[in-house]
């Protein structure tokens, strides 16, 4: 498959999702992205335009971010920081947003990860 075709069906996936999923205050979006190197999530409140909280391997809160890479058992291990950082800012419910990629491997792990910490989708 031609990595534009691949590209734009990514497009069209993530234009999918968002147009069903929003986040309010009381239950924001859960935004997951994956790039080469690392993780990000980010949670949304859609309605204000604003971020209430968020989590990457890259931010210097998350331990043992030297060791962890965009893979399974590093989405486990994130999953579980930015629940408890969610957590933290008081947000129990959340509306998960995956992006462009598929509900397997990674993402996955991630959000089964984030439910065991106790966010419920």
């Amino acid at each position: 498959m031609r990595t534009e075709q691949k590209r734009q069906l990514g497009v069209r996936r993530h234009w999918r999702i968002r147009k069903k999923v929003s986040g309010t205050k009381a239950r924001p979006r859960m935004s997951v992205c994956f790039t080469n190197k690392n993780i990000h999530v980010q949670f949304i409140d859609d309605v204000a335009g604003v971020t209430l909280a968020a989590a990457s391997t890259t931010s210097k809160a998350t331990p043992d971010r030297e060791k962890l890479v965009a893979n399974a058992g590093s989405a486990k291990t994130l999953g579980t920081f930015a629940a408890k950082v969610a957590l933290d800012k008081g947000i129990n419910e959340v509306v998960f947003d995956r992006g462009t990629a598929r509900y397997h491997g990674k993402v996955k792990a991630l959000a089964d990860a984030a439910r065991e910490a106790g966010l419920k989708f």
